[in-house]
């Protein structure tokens, strides 16, 4: 496998290029158009059989094939993907290192220093870095540089790869999925968006108003957690979890008897804003989806508390002023409501403009390939 699939900078293609998603229980998939305008061509949502991915790994190699070849035949898009990685088995780490201006130096020193950094043996990984941000030295010191570490195993890598170019597609590069949510939201106003401070919540300090400066946590709920710490669209943290709405609608499926893709639809159904009584369907799965889902959501919010309070221990951490929520997960009504109260943080729940004919939940699951899509 050639190390320069993998790359955070893109060669710019004329045709469209597909951004893809694959999760536990489903694809997505937008196809882009760049010509002096950004335009989505293509999209395409479909579920996915149990046991071909989870945990953002190949189960079965051959059934997730025979998925992707179905799926781009069946909707027409085109054949050159950039596919959104997240998994355990990719490491990324923000390095603060001596402005050098020869790139080869640079790359060397950065290998040099990931060596401490990345807890995987480098010959066995898929190594990018990306500078993120300068800091001007001091009484003549040399100026620093932050430079955001990428390594992946080769071996991962190769194995997602492997169905995607036996369904007859070209991959054309792999990305963070973290790095494509960025991609996506970073420019969209928070204001439009914007859940409402609960009621009770007493009047702001100074603490907790955003603040010129502040970094974003974008967070995209799917069937796992995935969480980036960015300043502008500079990633300087990001985390993958597994509890997310795979969990969720797994622990509705195997009370109910329920298929796990009926399952999360009962969730977004049923939500966390309307009485039980006055939902329609059976009542013992409503009761049920509102119980799963009050446990669920406070799961959400330790997580999400865990990884802040991780990032902000490391050492030259931007504070995190405000949250950014993606992904099926944002959808769900009342659910952006409760991490708001939870979290004690600005939230504002983002749709790229470019999905805005979509309804919001088809939007919110579109918008992490879409990113994936995009030029940098």
């Amino acid at each position: 496998m050639k190390e320069d699939v993998f790359q955070l900078t893109r060669n710019k293609k004329t045709g469209g290029v597909v951004g893809l998603d694959i999760e536990a229980g489903s694809i997505a998939a937008a196809e882009v158009r760049s010509n002096g305008s950004t335009k989505v061509v293509g999209t395409a949502i479909e579920p996915l059989a149990s046991g071909a991915f989870h945990d953002g790994e190949v189960v079965d190699a051959d059934l997730l094939s025979e998925a992707l070849k179905d799926l781009f035949a069946k909707h027409k898009l085109s054949k050159q993907v950039r596919l959104g990685i997240g998994n355990q088995q990719v490491v990324v780490r923000t390095l603060r290192l001596p402005m050098i201006e020869d790139a080869k130096e640079m790359d060397a020193a950065v290998r040099f220093q990931a060596q401490e950094q990345v807890a995987m043996p480098l010959d066995e990984a898929v190594l990018e870095h990306q500078i993120v941000g300068g800091v001007a030295g001091e009484d003549g010191s040399t100026p620093q540089v932050e430079v955001v570490v990428v390594a992946a195993r080769r071996e991962m890598v190769g194995a997602i790869l492997k169905p995607l170019r036996s369904a007859g597609l070209e991959p054309v590069g792999v990305d963070l999925s973290a790095f494509g949510m960025i991609r996506a939201l970073t420019d969209i106003d928070p204001d439009a968006g914007a859940v409402p401070a609960p009621a009770e919540e007493e009047a702001a300090d100074e603490e907790t108003v955003p603040q010129p400066g502040d970094a974003v946590l974008y967070c995209n709920l799917g069937d796992a957690i995935n969480l980036a710490v960015a300043r502008d669209r500079g990633c300087l943290f990001t985390r993958m979890a597994a509890t997310g709405l795979e969990e969720i609608s797994a622990r509705l499926a195997g009370g109910t008897g329920l298929s796990q893709e009926h399952a999360a639809q009962w969730l977004t159904h049923v939500g966390l804003d309307t009485p039980v009584e006055s939902i329609e369907g059976d009542p013992q799965i409503v009761g049920e989806a509102r119980r799963i889902l009050e446990d669920g959501v406070l799961a959400l919010v330790d997580e999400i508390r865990l990884s802040l309070d991780y990032y902000g221990a490391q050492e030259g951490a931007v504070r995190v002023g405000r949250i950014v929520l993606s992904g099926p997960g944002s959808a769900i009504p009342g659910l952006p409501e409760r991490m708001r109260a939870g979290l004690g943080l600005p939230i504002s729940v983002a749709r790229p403009a470019a999905l805005s004919a979509f309804g919001s939940a088809v939007a919110a699951r579109l918008t992490l390939p879409y990113g994936l899509a995009l030029e940098d």
